[in-house]
């Protein structure tokens, strides 16, 4: 999946038959100070650990007639040793270099026969300082393996206090005005459309409701005023939920969505929140994302990002978009299942919410 560029680079396509493009990114937006250590291995996986704090950049360009098809991720902080590693089978070389000042730049160039899927090209993030991407079209066991560092080595883990059930208490929640405030909770898909179905048939349609009600619940007592844009299992088109959003002149509006992947990997996990635009958007969603890791620490910082799903660029109020785990993957798949972590979710979603709103109106 891809992110445009410019005209520019579009245009190239046509005319040189270059085509370069921005990967689209998958995790923390709170990653990567430096390189630290890199492997691809024969399998066709590209793993990284960096140190946290900062993002990556990641490009993809197609091959000409005499030079093969390229893949390259920009590191902030200077690399000291620029170099160049020879290639074996379909891997033609691997560069290591400065781009420009406080940058490096890891390119991974192939031989001219090897044509990749560019739009499943990857990068996610499996833990805040470790990143994966795996090289969609690249035949396995097409070369040996090649690596510099230790990839698990310091790697980091977030340590939260572990929360227990009986910690869900509405006295603990942050306070705010009684009856100033309204927010609008959007249950994802419905009806005939169940949204992402996983492994052994759960569906995100189920999760999210269940979740957005109980949001709605610990809102209520907190005095805010709630409106669900749907509270049954139905069919709702997204218009009519931006208009429901708008008509109410609330406060914010969240949008709660359980996450898949196209392949269904069970390997691929973790919680992420979206904005679109504005500080305020952008403070609701990080103050949501905050408090789900908080309580499910366990589970991989996909980071707050950017996007422009139709409901949260439609809104006329702050708004977010948030991915409480992946059904088609095994790790959360299991927790969306225990209505336990479902109230957790429901719990750290409303604390954010709170916590937002009390510091930002």
């Amino acid at each position: 999946m891809f992110k445009d560029q410019s005209l520019k680079s579009k245009l190239a396509l046509f005319t040189g038959f270059i085509f370069c493009s921005n990967l689209f990114i998958s995790l923390p937006i709170r990653s990567a100070s430096a390189l630290a250590a890199w492997a691809l291995t024969s399998n066709g996986n590209l793993k990284l650990r960096t140190s946290s704090g900062t993002n990556l950049d990641a490009f993809y360009q197609s091959s000409t007639t005499d030079i093969g098809e390229r893949v390259w991720i920009d590191f902030p902080g200077e690399l000291s040793r620029p170099r160049t590693i020879k290639g074996n089978g379909s891997i033609k070389e691997i560069r290591l270099g400065k781009p420009s000042k406080g940058k490096t730049r890891l390119v991974i160039e192939f031989l001219p026969s090897v044509q990749l899927e560019h739009s499943k090209l990857k990068l996610i993030g499996t833990s805040p300082n470790n990143w994966e991407l795996k090289l969609i079209g690249l035949e396995s066991n097409s070369f040996r393996s090649i690596e510099e560092g230790n990839i698990l080595r310091n790697s980091i883990k977030r340590t939260y206090e572990k929360i227990k059930n009986e910690d869900l208490d509405i006295s603990s929640l942050p306070n705010v005005p009684y009856g100033k405030y309204k927010v609008v909770l959007d249950p994802g898909h419905g009806g005939t459309d169940p949204g992402a179905v996983g492994i052994n048939g759960l569906r995100e349609t189920d999760i999210v409701l269940e979740v957005s009600k109980s949001v709605s619940g610990f809102l209520s007592k907190k005095g805010v005023k709630t409106l669900l844009t749907r509270n049954y299992e139905r069919t709702l088109d997204l218009q009519p939920r931006v208009t429901k959003a708008n008509n109410s002149k609330a406060d914010a509006f969240v949008s709660i969505h359980a996450n898949a992947t196209r392949g269904r990997r069970k390997d691929v996990n973790g919680l992420e929140t979206y904005y679109y635009s504005g500080f305020k958007g952008y403070s609701l969603a990080k103050n949501i994302q905050k408090q789900i890791l908080i309580f499910s620490p366990q589970s991989p910082d996909r980071g707050v990002r950017r996007s422009r799903f139709y409901v949260i660029r439609k809104t006329s109020m702050p708004a977010a978009l948030v991915e409480i785990g992946f059904v088609t993957g095994m790790y959360d798949a299991n927790l969306l299942r225990q209505k336990s972590y479902r109230d957790k979710m429901s719990f750290a979603i409303a604390k954010g919410i709170l916590n937002y709103l009390k510091v930002s109106n």
